[in-house]
C-alpha cells in the first residue's frame, strides 16, 4: 500500500499521542518504545519526502499536525523532567565524589 506524505505525519502524531498517554501513566519503557517507532516513521518520511510533495491544502494540514506534535512533545517533556532529575540524582549518588 502506498502511503502519502500526510499519512506519515498523521502516524507520527498518533505515536506522539500514545507517548503522552504512556508518560502520563509513568510507563517510561513504553515511551521509549514509541519514541523508537517515531524515529522509524520520521526516517521513512524523510525518504518519501525526497520524491513526494504536498499540495497547498496538505501543507496547511501538515502545519496543524506539526503544531499538535510540538505541543504533545512539550507535555511529554514536562512529565519526563522530574523522572530525568531523579535519574540524574541516582547517577550522582553512585558516582565517587570529585577530587580537587
Amino acid at each position: 500500500m502506498e502511503h502519502g506524505l500526510l499519512d506519515y505525519y498523521k502516524a507520527i502524531e498518533n505515536a506522539s499521542r500514545q507517548m503522552l498517554v504512556a508518560a502520563q501513566g509513568e510507563n517510561w519503557d513504553e515511551v521509549v518504545r514509541l519514541e523508537s517507532a517515531c524515529a522509524v516513521l520520521i526516517a521513512q518520511l524523510r525518504y518519501k519526502a525526497k520524491t513526494g510533495e504536498l499540495g497547498p491544502d496538505e501543507r496547511k494540514e501538515k502545519t496543524k499536525i506539526m503544531q499538535r506534535i510540538l505541543r504533545t512533545d512539550a507535555e511529554i517533556r514536562c512529565l519526563a523532567e522530574p523522572w530525568l532529575n531523579d535519574l540524574a540524582q541516582l547517577i550522582d549518588k553512585g558516582s565517587p565524589a570529585p577530587m580537587h
